[in-house]
């Protein structure tokens, strides 16, 4: 049977009438359509069949034949590749198809049939070819979608900004059961197993406006926390504070069953699975770590923060999850050996920066999960810094900044999200030394919904953290960083409200960094 799953998921074509063609009393495709994980020459194209009777969740019947067009106009009166697959019921009936053999930096259409269904039309796109020449790369990056915080407007917003590509930098879905919401809640109580994390998913699949938006172009995904649980890390359970009431000791389980579900629901690729569906359950890596040229103008990073981290030390009480310590306190924070990305990615890691160098790549943009450079919560000598972020594994941190450096890492330029707040900063060689050189910038971008603490303590977090040049934590919305051979224009966008589901947006501010100048000045 994984055999078949697997057919399923590489897209192997199957002769016409192999399968029976359903006559379906629904829409089959109300999850969406989506691509992703774009190179010169491949795209992945996915969807999900939501069969009738399963809610999103469970998964009862057996395979079903879906097939798949691309071509170069949306009305596809000029094919380009079509096939037939199977959507796999071990895989809740969702559709991987990497598609190869495609023409670089070009813009496509694709669309999926299953018997007398056909799907919406989905744009996507291959980038240049590695050190080809690009004038010009249009990419958003967002985070943190909460259901029950906001609506999803942003998402139809983004639809106008004429992007090349999205990055999506973690907490796609959260596991909690949202009760307390006044303005929409989730349903369907606490996130455990697997059929809880494909209800999950296919609620949120539903948002007309997040699926206009996956239709729109390719997205780059990595994830967070809450796609599995809030605050763990590696294989060590998290602490919702909230009364999660699943048990720690089933945690490898409820982890295994998170990643089967995401990468259900993911346009990434099937050698994410490096061990199959049944290495999940062994503890098995879901890799989704890589990178991507985008011609020779940049190399986008995709990093996991969270699946490979060590636990986080000095959380109050001995609780596991996070926490604000004072690192004076804390024996283990200054450990040397401690990380966030585990060895085998930090190897990855500089070894890509050196190959980048020696092609000559203009930007290095490291898509990651969160706030990079050192953030001190209280003023005076003493600092309180949180433990879960990168100032929890400063030594990793360090290692970090001294490989950019080491490998003459050419403009880096990190994206961020998980805190909720527009964060804006010089990435610093050392931040124990008020002089230290930048080795790169830093655009930590706000939530498309979750809930933040406001600006009440905005301007003395700013003058206790002078490598911030601008922060904003009350407004939602997400970023677009537009890269030239000469430029960088980062532009942060932000709803009037987010509890109207159609509420306007606006521009907060806009900066510029110069190629071969860490320095971020107001544009």
């Amino acid at each position: 049977m994984l055999s078949l799953v697997f057919a399923g998921l590489g897209g192997l074509w199957l002769p016409p009438g192999s399968q029976a063609q359903p006559r379906w009393q629904h829409n089959p495709f109300g999850l969406g359509v989506a691509s992703g994980s774009p190179t010169h020459d491949s795209v992945v194209l996915w969807t999900r069949l939501h069969l009738e009777g399963q809610g999103g969740g469970g998964v009862a019947s057996g395979p079903v034949a879906v097939r798949w067009e691309l071509a170069h106009d949306e009305k596809f009166m000029r094919p380009v590749q079509s096939a037939q697959v199977l959507a796999q019921p071990e895989l809740a009936h969702s559709v991987h198809v990497e598609v190869r053999g495609l023409e670089p930096d070009r813009w496509y259409f694709y669309r999926f049939m299953s018997g007398d269904a056909i799907s919406a039309v989905g744009r996507t796109r291959t980038f240049p070819q590695p050190g080809a020449a690009a004038a010009r790369l249009r990419l958003a990056y967002a985070s943190c979608q909460k259901w029950e915080d906001g609506y999803f407007s942003a998402w139809r917003h983004m639809r106008a900004e004429h992007l090349d590509a999205v990055m999506f930098l973690g907490d796609y879905i959260y596991e909690y059961p949202g009760k307390t919401s006044r303005l929409r809640t989730p349903g369907g109580g606490w996130v455990i197993t697997l059929d809880d994390y494909r209800r999950r998913y296919a609620l949120y699949k539903g948002d007309a406006d997040l699926q206009a938006m996956h239709a729109h172009c390719p997205w780059l995904m990595t994830w967070d926390d809450h796609e599995v649980q809030n605050d763990y890390a590696g294989k060590q359970a998290g602490d919702s504070g909230l009364f999660d009431p699943a048990s720690p000791s089933d945690f490898l389980a409820r982890r295994a069953a998170a990643y089967q579900a995401y990468y259900e629901h993911m346009p990434i690729r099937a050698s994410a699975l490096t061990r199959a569906l049944a290495g999940l359950g062994e503890g098995a890596e879901l890799r989704i770590y890589r990178s991507v040229p985008f011609g020779r103008l940049a190399n986008l990073y995709l990093l996991d923060a969270r699946q490979y981290k060590d636990r986080q030390v000095c959380t109050k009480d001995g609780r596991r999850g996070s926490g604000t310590v004072n690192p004076r306190h804390c024996p283990q924070w200054n450990d040397p050996k401690r990380s966030m990305l585990g060895q085998a990615q930090e190897q990855w890691l500089e070894q890509e920066l050196g190959q980048q160098g020696a092609a000559g790549v203009t930007w290095n943009v490291l898509g990651q999960q969160t706030l990079l450079g050192q953030r001190d919560f209280r003023p005076g000598p003493e600092q309180f810094l949180w433990n879960d972020g990168w100032d929890g594994y400063a030594g990793a941190r360090q290692r970090l900044t001294d490989t950019l450096q080491r490998q003459a890492a050419s403009n880096p330029v990190f994206l961020g999200g998980d805190v909720h707040e527009h964060w804006v900063g010089h990435v610093k060689a050392d931040y124990a030394s008020t002089n230290s050189a930048n080795v790169g910038v830093e655009f930590c971008g706000t939530s498309i919904t979750s809930r933040s603490g406001g600006n009440g303590k905005l301007a003395e977090r700013l003058a206790e953290n002078p490598h911030f040049v601008f922060a904003e934590c009350e407004r939602k919305g997400y970023g677009v960083a537009e890269f030239t051979p000469a430029r960088l224009t980062t532009t942060l966008r932000v709803l009037e409200d987010v509890a109207r589901p159609d509420s306007g947006i606006e521009t907060l501010a806009q900066f510029a960094v110069q190629s071969g100048r860490s320095v971020i000045e107001r544009a």
